[in-house]
């Protein structure tokens, strides 16, 4: 896989765990949907800029987006804790769990 496939890859998986579909994140960000999909196929290259717009939209890291790297100074105890418990976790139970997550975000952080 090339590095432009894989940051494609990793956009779109950003896009998806921000649960944003790519019109939503076309609108948000002033692209036209076809736009985010061929730069999600890695059909299109992508401008530092727009790194950087991605990187804001979805809650990521630019140098995530870019090489798949985490900053160390930015992961705390609690996630890595957290990540440990998910690795355990059978699929379906994480589906659920995602899917709630999404709904959470959805309604701006507020649970009702």
């Amino acid at each position: 896989m090339t590095d432009k496939q894989k940051l494609a890859e990793r956009i779109r998986e950003a896009r998806e765990l921000s649960g944003l579909s790519q019109g939503q994140a076309a609108k948000k960000i002033g692209f036209h949907r076809p736009t985010i999909s061929e730069i999600e196929a890695g059909r299109r290259n992508v401008k530092a800029d727009e790194i950087i717009v991605f990187a804001d939209l979805y809650g990521v890291e630019a140098s995530w987006l870019m090489k798949g790297e985490i900053e160390k100074e930015k992961i705390n105890k609690k996630i890595l804790a957290a990540a440990r418990e998910l690795s355990l976790m059978k699929q379906e139970d994480l589906d659920v769990l995602m899917n709630t997550i999404k709904m959470i975000k959805s309604k701006g952080g507020k649970v009702e």
